[in-house]
């Protein structure tokens, strides 16, 4: 077995265990060996906490001298909320570091390996990039778009329906599935559905998991703010609810949801409805870095217009429901050709109970 590669895959575990807790920070695990032992280990655990390398050169105490550092994420050159690491693994005493990928932060960019490879340490980059890459999808697609990284997940039968013709759809998937999806909503900072969904299902939307979990912010797209004062999605003592409205709606409901501690944003109003770009970009100003899309069929269409959704979870059930206005999980403008539709790529297919899960990205064009 490739050394590197088996000491890398560890650092990737060990970071992947703070999913979730580290926004709008990197997932990062480091690992330190020395005569192919482990003397060291850290991941960055919570967001304005030390990173990585700080935990595991603390627990390498002077075995780090003459060390091999693997860190999954090109180690900071810049003062944030803690110092450079860059320079604790110049002052360190390690002879080699191996890096899985540079960092995308503009701050950062190849100057922490810069650092380091100046100190006259030997350093290589590229071990296990694309895991690494895949595991920080979100903190990438963060510094680069200056946009939340926007995960579509959709519930079908096998014939790819979302829901009966009169909205029935509890329960399409089975337990193991909806059990998942509360540990994806434990991970991300919001989840998104559309005024229908609301008055369809009533839905909490929080994450019921046995360890607890955390509550995401909810947020409702709701052009003409119809969502009922007495929701259950109203009840902010849990977590957050956030509406989207189009200017110029019911002063006095606003006020009714105000008091129940919503906050209600207006947008811009547009020919086609609410600018779906716009409320992105807000929320990344307001601290969002990633949103799971669980709306309805026109909330998904409209990401899917626009272009806006970055991965696609997809859970199919075993179950054939038929019928001509059975609901489809994307509706919207139709297009022509086949050749208009959105292009994916799957990047895994897996069993979840009796149901499958396909992951896909969208092609880059």
């Amino acid at each position: 077995m490739n050394n590197d590669h088996y000491f890398m895959r560890l650092a990737l575990d060990l970071a992947a265990t703070a999913k979730g807790k580290t926004n709008p920070n990197p997932l990062v695990g480091a690992v330190i060996i020395k005569d192919g032992t482990i003397v060291g280990s850290g991941l960055h655990r919570k967001a304005g906490e030390p990173h990585a390398e700080v935990h595991a050169f603390r627990m390498a105490g002077q075995h780090a001298k003459g060390a091999t550092l693997y860190v999954t994420l090109e180690p900071c050159s810049h003062f944030g909320k803690t110092p450079p690491c860059a320079n604790l693994v110049k002052e360190s005493g390690v002879s080699r570091v191996v890096i899985a990928m540079k960092d995308p932060n503009p701050l950062v960019a190849g100057r922490g390996i810069n650092l380091i490879e100046e100190a006259g340490i030997e350093v290589e980059v590229g071990v296990l990039e694309e895991e690494a890459k895949r595991l920080n999808e979100r903190f990438i697609h963060n510094m680069i778009h200056s946009t939340p990284f926007v995960i579509s997940k959709v519930a079908m039968t096998l014939d790819g329906k979302i829901a009966t013709y009169n909205g029935h759809s509890k329960w399409v998937t089975g337990d193991e599935s909806r059990q998942q999806v509360h540990y994806l909503r434990n991970e991300v900072d919001a989840i998104l559905v559309g005024i229908g969904t609301v008055l369809a299902d009533d839905p909490m939307l929080t994450t019921r998991i046995p360890e607890g979990g955390k509550n995401p912010i909810r947020i409702i797209i709701d052009s003409n703010l119809r969502t009922p004062v007495e929701a259950k999605i109203t009840d902010c003592s849990e977590a957050q609810t956030w509406i989207f409205a189009k200017e110029g709606v019911d002063e006095e409901k606003e006020a009714a949801l105000s008091t129940k501690g919503v906050q209600v944003f207006l947008t811009p109003e547009m020919d086609e409805g609410i600018d779906f770009t716009f409320i992105l970009k807000q929320l990344f100003e307001l601290g969002i870095t990633d949103v799971l899309v669980e709306g309805g069929s026109e909330v998904n269409g409209s990401f899917l217009r626009e272009g806006l959704i970055n991965k696609f979870l997809i859970y199919i059930a075993p179950k054939v429901l038929g019928g001509r206005h059975s609901l489809t999980p994307f509706t919207g403008s139709d297009v022509e050709t086949m050749d208009m539709a959105l292009d994916v790529n799957f990047d895994s297919v897996e069993h979840v109970g009796n149901d499958l899960l396909i992951t896909a990205y969208p092609k880059q064009s």
